[in-house]
């Protein structure tokens, strides 16, 4: 293999040169502590960063012996890598050199959330990051002893700083992100057998900076997170100290079945929605969320006006639609499709596709719920009789999707108390401190109970399955063959098809959103076909993330190819980029 000083010689000689000539670096160089694999230059300085990797012997990296036991802790050990050596790039930031990107050093280590991701990766004997470098250049002239400062004198010094030369202290740190990943997930796997959706840990911090960050807000300005103690729970955890003290971590069990929160505007309702609805992931220590704890299965619902429905099964909510005009036969809510659906129908679908993906429960608050779909008071069905509303309201079926169908339901509710007659657990939010009122709540429901006459519907129907037609997946974009790309978290372009992910509330990252195009791909041309649900089109992929690696959802990989910026989605994201496209059509039913 080539060394540190070949490369030098490679960058004298074509300095000055046109920009393509960085083509020469491309391939494997020595340095003392890593390899560096150049495995594509820009085409120009303003094209997307070189895509280059770094390896390292493990034993050079000299990680905790225990840091790779299992997939958690490998997942949690290549997390605090990456954002090790983000901080190293931007505490030692190279100055940005001539036009373009030139200076520029990139790894993809994402937010609070800890995602099993590309960035970085272990082989059996070393561990390896994926980095993008923009080339520097004057104009499109290359500038070699500027590439030389880059990349034979930054690129070392950020490396040891971020993976070699750990002090004690720093070292610490990495065993206690690693410990306390792997006691969220200790928690998370034990909620179930202790019938619970969600747990939040005493001390949690909530509240965030602002509505449009997700860095916490400093303790001194908020109430830190405490258990009414009717909720009350503990957990042991494998490691002490790490996201809480001790070993036993102390919070509120949130029990599976329906449970509302309530409060005042402004009290910390919506602020604990949103704490688990991104909790059924893990978060860094440091977070303030760090001890929240989600089921992983847990979908956020929301009405969204506007988006394209397919064949989507909604008669448990939408069913005897009126004739329209020049009709002679109803329409089919079984398999119903719209290309822009109502807030109340869109809410209907998202739950329905939720339960085919596999959900274990939802997660709804009012401010982002159709007014109709969620309650019918009893004014509204004095004046409008049962028979000419096709709209069965959640609020009529909450009860029977938990007994009938084990799906829990956390509703977040300030304007309406019709809830309280069907709900297992109330929790009342006020300045951010929780409060039982699940007696009270009760109470108030039997001295103004609410007149259901005249409104019995048909018991739920299992849902039906569908199977997407592979024809329609067309990832086609001109003269390129296959072509997807993505827009941060809110759209996805499959070939020529704009999928529009803003109704889609938990995706964190936008590797997650270039993953699911990815996956899509990989969907549509290995596992869909006659036989195949959406469901088990799903089993598939997460079957295939388990033993493949996200690294081979890139359709062009091969081994010296990374794909540095994937993170792994979830399948009910995945479900909803698929359930999203204008252009989906289904088999029929064998």
């Amino acid at each position: 293999m080539r060394g540190a000083g070949d490369l030098a010689a490679t960058l004298d000689r074509i300095d000055g040169r046109g920009y393509k000539a960085y083509r020469d670096i491309e391939g494997a160089w020595s340095f003392t502590d890593f390899d560096l694999h150049v495995d594509r230059v820009q085409s120009d300085p303003f094209a997307s960063p070189s895509k280059m990797r770094v390896r390292v012997d493990l034993g050079i990296v000299d990680l905790p012996g225990d840091a790779l036991a299992n997939r958690i802790r490998r997942i949690a050990a290549a997390s605090w890598l990456a954002r090790a050596f983000r901080n190293a790039v931007e505490a030692d930031r190279p100055p940005r050199s001539g036009t373009g990107k030139g200076g520029l050093i990139l790894v993809d280590a994402g937010g609070p959330e800890v995602l099993e991701r590309t960035a970085v990766v272990f082989g059996e004997t070393f561990v390896e990051a994926r980095v993008e470098i923009g080339l520097p250049a004057a104009g499109r002239r290359i500038l070699g002893q500027k590439a030389q400062a880059l990349l034979i004198d930054f690129l070392p010094r950020i490396l040891a700083r971020a993976w070699i030369d750990r002090d004690e202290e720093t070292s610490a740190d990495l065993r206690r992100f690693i410990d306390c990943i792997e006691n969220q997930e200790t928690v998370r796997r034990a909620l179930r057998e202790r019938d619970l959706i969600a747990f939040i840990g005493d001390g949690a911090i909530l509240p965030r900076e602002s509505g449009a960050s997700e860095r916490p807000l400093p303790a001194d300005r908020t109430r830190p997170f405490e258990s009414p103690d009717a909720f009350r729970v503990e957990f042991e955890v494998p490691h002490a100290d790490a996201g809480a003290p001790g070993r036993i971590w102390r919070g509120m069990g949130i029990p599976r079945g329906v449970v509302l929160l309530v409060g005042g505007g402004y009290h910390g309702k919506s602020t604990l929605l949103r704490a688990l609805e991104r909790a059924v992931v893990a978060h860094i220590p440091g977070d303030g969320r760090e001890t929240v704890v989600s089921d992983p299965g847990l979908v956020k619902i929301r009405a969204e006006d506007g988006r394209a429905i397919t064949g989507v099964d909604i008669h448990g909510f939408i069913d005897h639609l009126p004739l329209r005009p020049g009709e002679s036969r109803r329409r089919d809510t079984r398999r119903f499709s719209t290309s822009d659906a109502s807030g109340s129908t869109s809410q209907a679908a998202n739950i329905s596709e939720a339960i085919e993906a596999g959900a274990t429960g939802f997660l709804l608050d009012e401010d982002t719920s159709a007014t109709n779909f969620m309650v019918r008071d009893t004014r509204i069905k004095a004046l409008i009789h049962p028979r000419d509303e096709p709209i069965t309201p959640f609020r009529d079926r909450v009860r029977e999707l938990f007994e009938e169908f084990g799906l829990s339901t956390i509703l977040v509710m300030g304007g309406t108390g019709d809830f309280f007659d069907v709900a297992d657990a109330v929790v009342e939010m006020k300045a951010y401190r929780a409060i039982d009122a699940t007696e009270r709540a009760r109470e108030i429901a039997g001295r103004y109970p609410i007149v259901s006459e005249h409104d019995r519907r048909p018991a739920l129907a299992p849902f039906l399955d569908r199977r997407p037609d592979p024809g329609s997946f067309d990832a086609r974009r001109g003269r390129r063959d296959v072509k997807f790309s993505s827009r941060d978290l809110e759209e996805i372009v499959y070939g020529t098809t704009p999928i529009d992910l803003r109704g889609v509330e938990q995706l964190f990252d936008p590797s997650q959103t270039r993953a699911i195009a990815a996956s899509m791909y990989l969907a549509a041309t290995r596992f869909m076909g006659p036989d195949r649900p959406l469901s088990r089109i799903l089993d598939e992929l997460e079957r295939f993330f388990d033993e493949e690696g996200l690294d081979a959802l890139d359709p062009f990989h091969r081994p010296d190819r990374h794909p540095g910026n994937l993170a792994r989605p979830r399948r009910f994201e995945i479900a909803a980029a698929i359930n999203r496209m204008r252009t989906l059509r289904l088999l029929e039913t064998p």
